[in-house]
């Protein structure tokens, strides 16, 4: 995998999040809405918030080649991969409301795997950014084809948005499913079905 690759996938920043600029916006915030910002409960608050912000939006500066590592092992499995319930965090561009939920991440291989923990990694590298769930959707399916060059990728994301949940709409159990196909999942049907029985069983039924 190339690092020209690697780079088109995944945006790479050199400098650390730009934490004062945070907290200064944050005061500012406070004080257009009629607070005071320098009260006792909100005093340390701009601060919290930029810290809150440097870690669920490191998925800008985690560097895929380094996530990757030496991660890519040969082999003759050639049957399907599952990787579900994988939880995750995001935040919705749109109103930077979190949105949060599960993905089921699935492939088959042509003659590589990737190390299993590596996987929800690259679902949090992802999801820690500001997000659309169908745009995120989509970068992680085309990034295990980059990585892996597999004979097909499944990625189903559910999601719960605050934004829907608790403003506009108000509905509290709206739940976002989105998905990306590539292969086997999107030309066999076969395929495809056999990924979606995988989802609808639960954990116990698998052991």
């Amino acid at each position: 995998m190339s690092d020209q690759t690697l780079n088109s996938v995944a945006q790479l920043f050199s400098e650390p999040i730009d934490q004062s600029r945070i907290r200064e916006s944050v005061h500012a915030v406070l004080e257009s809405i009629g607070e005071n910002a320098d009260r006792q409960g909100l005093r340390g608050t701009p601060d919290r918030v930029a810290r809150m912000y440097a870690e669920m939006l490191d998925g800008y500066r985690t560097d895929p080649q380094t996530l990757i590592n030496d991660a890519l092992f040969d082999v003759s499995y050639d049957e399907m991969v599952l990787v579900k319930d994988i939880e995750y965090a995001s935040i919705c561009e749109h109103h930077i409301m979190p949105f949060f939920g599960r993905a089921h991440v699935a492939y088959i291989p042509r003659g590589k795997v990737i190390g299993l923990s590596k996987i929800p990694r690259i679902v949090d590298m992802f999801a820690h950014r500001l997000q659309l769930q169908e745009r995120m959707t989509r970068q992680i399916a085309d990034f295990l084809d980059e990585a892996l060059r597999p004979l097909g990728v499944g990625v189903v994301v559910e999601g719960l948005h605050l934004c829907s949940m608790i403003r506009g709409v108000k509905k509290a159990n709206a739940r976002m499913v989105t998905s990306a196909m590539s292969g086997g999942f999107l030309k066999d049907p076969r395929t495809r079905s056999e990924f979606m029985e995988h989802l609808g069983r639960s954990s116990s039924d698998m052991l």
